[in-house]
């Protein structure tokens, strides 16, 4: 492979920290190493030694996503700032070939006593652009962030979820060539998230990211490749898929008390929406009586989120409603709920298709649905002017904790050819407060579970 074709080159590196047991054995190695050395004594180390990193070597090829997961203090941070210049290492060579543009600490670059105008010119100017171009693209970044008028206030104002608003507007407009994130979008409200996640995608179509996360869901759905950490040293690269199998199966070890047989856990993404059924799940009252009901806050719909389409018609409304067509602010996982998308037709519209994801925080499509098939040999049309309006009614899924989006359109055409004619990026949020699912995207209700030992 050409050197061209490479985005990062990371050989043999190691990171070691001196550490002292007392301030006063760091006096010491400041001052009598040098004594002994000129009277002709071996020195003497008032520090033991610890390595961060040790004998880390890779190679990230120019349009790769890579995710980098481990435990706390496997020396993730510590590689990401190595990579991008901010820690010298004890050993060993880094090469890079683009320009990087970081994401690491919130806010870590910015003067806290400066305005968010004068940091945005401080941090992209860091980052490579000149005055000209900061002055180019500084409304776009303002817009991305939309923090409001305290883009002219002190940093030190602004909250965790603003600093790292402004810190990803900035990133997200200096033409980097590799694109580095560690744990920040775990930080603002779901809005921001996914609009963070859109610029990822589209991002990662050309760019290379390295992305460090404690969400093995991100890895997986994000990465093309996956390094795993573990005390120091890479332990496993190879796919999302089976590295973090590996990562859960280890974290298990250490974290249970397993006595003999060790067993590696199946990680299963569950992809596929459960079948509306007569039956509940006999464990229902119990975890609904308890401090894991799948509590689910919903927000209202927001009309003015960006989207796009033709405009021969426009969505009006968003709503959950429960059986009785009464609007919900609350409802329970596991319960019947309809989705009901109001729309104005502001042409005459033939073949009106109308449809919704359901994303989470990353962007994913847990499920989504359309009216297509339903009514495709029952022509429909609709005169200018009209109102359409489209319900689904199925069964909420038992959601992990977390914040998700719906995200409504209306289209003409076919399921295989249409035209958008209005689509709304995460109209409407639901947070999920609390859940008796802990592992997958969805948790589905049991017909039945049993345990026999014979």
């Amino acid at each position: 492979m050409s050197s061209d074709e490479i985005a990062i080159s990371v050989s043999n590196l190691g990171k070691c920290y001196e550490i002292y047991a007392s301030p006063r054995d760091r006096l010491k190695q400041f001052i009598l190493p040098r004594l002994q050395q000129k009277a002709g004594q071996i020195p003497k180390q008032y520090f033991r030694e610890f390595w961060a990193l040790r004998d880390i070597s890779f190679e990230i090829k120019k349009g790769e996503t890579v995710g980098i997961i481990g435990r706390n203090g496997s020396g993730k941070s510590t590689l990401l700032q190595m990579i991008c210049g901010t820690l010298n290492p004890s050993s060993g060579s880094i090469q890079t070939n683009g320009r990087i543009a970081a994401l690491l600490e919130l806010g870590s670059g910015f003067n806290p006593e400066f305005s968010g105008r004068e940091n945005v010119y401080m941090n992209a100017s860091v980052l490579g652009l000149t005055t000209a171009e900061i002055d180019a693209r500084f409304d776009d970044i303002v817009a991305f962030a939309d923090i409001g008028e305290f883009i002219e206030q002190p940093v030190k104002t602004y909250s965790s979820g603003m600093t790292v608003r402004l810190a990803f507007a900035v990133i997200a407009h200096v033409d980097a060539d590799i694109l580095v994130v560690d744990e920040a979008l775990s930080v603002g409200d779901a809005f921001f998230t996914q609009k963070c996640m859109r610029f990822l995608r589209t991002f990662m179509e050309s760019g290379t990211v390295l992305f460090v996360s404690h969400d093995t869901g991100a890895v997986v759905n994000l990465c093309s490749k996956a390094i795993l950490l573990n005390g120091g040293r890479i332990i496993e690269t190879g796919s999302p898929k089976h590295v973090i199998e590996h990562y859960l199966a280890n974290l298990y070890e250490t974290s249970q008390d397993v006595d003999g047989a060790k067993t590696e856990p199946t990680r299963e993404s569950i992809i596929a929406l459960e079948a509306a059924t007569d039956y509940h799940d006999m464990r229902r009252d119990m975890v609904n009586g308890s401090a894991l009901r799948n509590d689910i806050e919903i927000f209202q719909f927001e009309p003015t989120q960006n989207g796009f389409g033709t405009g021969h018609a426009t969505i009006e409304s968003v709503r959950l409603l429960d059986e009785n067509h009464v609007p919900l602010s609350w409802v329970v996982g596991g319960e019947d709920v309809i989705l009901e998308i109001s729309c104005r037709a502001n042409k005459e519209i033939l073949t009106p298709i109308i449809g919704f994801q359901f994303k989470d925080r990353l962007g994913q499509v847990i499920f989504s649905d359309n009216t297509f098939l339903v009514y495709k040999n029952k022509l429909l049309s609709t005169a200018s002017g009209e109102q359409i309006v489209a319900s689904f009614m199925f069964r909420l899924p038992v959601l992990p904790s977390g914040d998700y989006s719906i995200s409504p359109a209306i289209a003409e055409g076919t399921q295989e050819e249409h035209v958008q004619h209005h689509w709304i990026h995460d109209a409407m949020v639901v947070r999920v407060h609390s859940t008796s699912v802990f592992f997958g995207l969805i948790g589905i209700p049991m017909k039945k579970i049993s345990l026999e030992i014979k």
